[in-house]
């Protein structure tokens, strides 16, 4: 069976059955770290509530995958303008440095 995902591996199937050929446990460990770098973020934003599926999870191959879960129109339009604000911002400070 073809893999179902994009050439980067970002939309790779979940880890069903584990390989001991793979190493699991860093990819899983980065996205960990991931996670909860995200969910400082989304608390400090008052967001917490609206992500109740954010998670850790690991690939077939061994890569590190945060899933957001579901979310709701209006916490999805949120994120979207978090990013493009922080993005705004940090385009702003290297034209300025």
């Amino acid at each position: 069976m073809a893999d179902l995902m994009d050439p980067r591996r970002v939309v790779a199937r979940r880890a069903e059955n584990l390989s001991e050929a793979r190493p699991y446990v860093r990819g899983w460990g980065q996205a960990k770290r991931a996670a909860e770098a995200l969910a400082q973020q989304l608390r400090a934003a008052g967001l917490e509530t609206d992500f109740p599926g954010l998670k850790a999870d690991v690939s077939v191959f061994g890569d590190g995958l945060v899933c957001l879960g579901t979310l709701g129109p209006d916490a999805a339009e949120l994120l979207a303008r978090l990013v493009a604000v922080g993005l705004s911002a940090e385009m702003a400070e290297r034209a300025a440095g």
